[in-house]
């Protein structure tokens, strides 16, 4: 009579393998939508800056309008400057 020693391949319960398996995987996809939520985050703020590399010489004054503006101030300054060294020779 021979004796054959058979074991038990059908698996009851989760084994260690399965569990790092499914830890690994958790992390992995947490981080795969953190990377994409940074990268939408980017890509935001590029096309903002777009929007606002177009949108910033017409909202403020530009150098010629800034020059006119100075030297009108300027002449004004120079007449006063004028009148009061009149004044003063009198």
């Amino acid at each position: 009579m021979k004796i054959t020693h058979t074991t038990n391949t059908t698996r009851t319960g989760m084994e260690y393998q399965d569990i790092i398996n499914i830890i690994i995987g958790t992390v992995l996809s947490v981080l795969g939508w953190f990377a994409r939520q940074l990268w939408d985050a980017v890509q935001n703020l590029k096309e903002d800056m777009k929007h606002l590399e177009v949108d910033l010489p017409t909202n403020y004054a530009r150098k010629v309008d800034l020059d006119a503006r100075l030297d009108k101030v300027d002449g004004m300054l120079n007449r006063i400057y004028d009148k009061l060294e009149n004044k003063v020779d009198k």
